[in-house]
């Protein structure tokens, strides 16, 4: 990445097409009858956000592996409800929709001959690349994904804040430290804390058995962090129920680890890509082929259009 101080925005590509594969409908096919609906759902997306929002830099950020070995090491439950197949070698499969499958090397196949940056890193998630790449930014960042975990790297002083879809991408939840205070009582930064001392079933985390959301709002605010909260379990005049300090000191083989995991890594070895946004396309021949063979006609073009505006 090229040291711009420019608007950057970074997609979370697999959480964009999930919601575009379940909010458009599969009977929007190819002409051979394919279901499309992920690709062209994604493109309309792509289009509404780069209009909308106007970004300087643009990176599709991908999951070359979605359960990475180094947090399952950690806390084996990691996603595990979602392994649909697992492997020796190489990344488990994840549980996917058979109609998406097909459709990722699609929508791969038209982001690079349209020349958006894509960038997937081995034995890391999308989130860690997203990570990586707001650390590195020097100008303002939006990062837009469904996915909560990532209201960690929110920071209103550099300018982080993420847009979080409600419905499509029509409607976005601009999220920033007054947001998250509002809502959770914690800045970017406490959100991991809160996160992993909460639990979240949808990634298999187990959290500290009876520390609730609310609970764990009223910890970090009482002791500022995770390191605070424990360093309160071993004293006895820190304001704990027994219950609370009890639970607590009973998580802390977790809590030792769990830190490492909740946390999007931020020193990914990136690849050397131009994440300037395309103002006309990469390989026109090959985005014409694709536009035929998919038939992704108004979507494609819609999106080409604002590119070039």
């Amino acid at each position: 990445m090229r040291g711009v101080t420019g608007r950057l925005m970074l997609l979370d590509t697999a959480s964009l097409y999930f919601r575009a594969y379940f909010g458009v409908p599969d009977s929007v096919k190819a002409p051979d009858g394919t279901p499309v609906n992920a690709v062209r759902g994604l493109l309309d997306f792509i289009d509404r956000l780069v209009k909308d929002h106007r970004p300087d830099e643009l990176v599709a950020c991908m999951d070359a592996d979605w359960r990475p070995q180094w947090r399952v090491d950690l806390i084996p439950s990691y996603k595990a409800h979602r392994v649909a197949k697992k492997h020796e070698a190489g990344p488990d499969e994840e549980e996917v929709p058979d109609t998406l499958s097909p459709q990722v090397p699609v929508i791969e196949a038209v982001l690079d001959a349209l020349g958006i940056a894509r960038v997937g890193v081995a034995g890391y998630e999308a989130d860690d690349v997203i990570g990586t790449f707001t650390a590195r930014a020097k100008g303002p960042v939006d990062i837009v994904t469904g996915d909560r975990d990532l209201y960690q790297l929110v920071d209103d002083a550099r300018g982080v804040r993420v847009l979080y879809p409600l419905k499509g991408v029509g409607t976005l939840q601009t999220t920033d430290e007054a947001w998250l205070r509002e809502k959770y009582g914690v800045d970017g930064r406490g959100y991991a804390d809160l996160a992993l001392l909460r639990g979240d079933p949808s990634d298999g985390l187990p959290g500290v058995p009876g520390i609730g959301e609310k609970t764990a709002a009223k910890l970090l605010a009482e002791f500022g962090d995770l390191a605070g909260i424990l360093a309160a379990v071993d004293d006895p005049k820190a304001k704990l129920t027994p219950s609370q300090r009890k639970r607590l000191d009973e998580a802390r083989p977790y809590l030792a680890v769990a830190p490492t995991v909740v946390k999007v890594a931020d020193d990914v070895p990136l690849p050397e890509v131009s994440t300037e946004l395309p103002r006309t396309p990469r390989e026109p021949q090959t985005v014409e082929a694709l536009a035929e063979r998919w038939g992704l006609g108004g979507s494609l073009q819609r999106l080409l259009t604002t590119l070039g505006a």
